[in-house]
């Protein structure tokens, strides 16, 4: 059976005196589905509140790596939070794929809070390492 692993990792912003946060940004995974159709491949990731021009998305042999930052811009400076939940600052996730998909082939889509990415099976020819573009779609 082929394995599709994601390396995942959390880490909180370390807290100096009086519970202010360090200047240091906090590192995130986003909720990621990798499933499999007719066609290939599908990975998708939960994004909300993201722009295009904020992720950038980077082939090597057989791992995809998701990356980027979701800005924190809607809150008034001097908030107190009762509940934070959504993470802000960099993001990385790394997939690696099973033999037997086309990476230098994916097509990737942001809509409606979503990152698909859509990876055909091998075909005769062989993934290159490179950037992946991200589009928008029209919904």
């Amino acid at each position: 059976m082929n394995k599709i692993s994601s390396n995942a990792h959390y880490t909180m912003r370390p807290q100096l005196a009086g519970g202010r946060e360090s200047s240091s940004e906090a590192s995130w995974t986003p909720n990621t589905d990798v499933y499999v159709t007719e066609s290939g491949l599908v990975i998708k990731v939960e994004l909300a509140g993201m722009r295009k021009e904020d992720l950038e998305l980077t082939v090597d042999g057989n791992q995809l790596r998701i990356s980027g930052v979701r800005r924190d811009c809607c809150r008034a400076p001097q908030c107190k939070f009762v509940v934070m939940e959504i993470n802000y600052g960099q993001f990385e996730s790394l997939i690696e794929l099973p033999p037997g998909y086309d990476l230098g082939h994916a097509k990737a889509a942001y809509q409606n809070g979503f990152l698909r990415i859509d990876v055909p099976g091998l075909t005769a020819s062989q993934g290159l390492p490179g950037p992946v573009p991200v589009a928008t779609a029209e919904s």
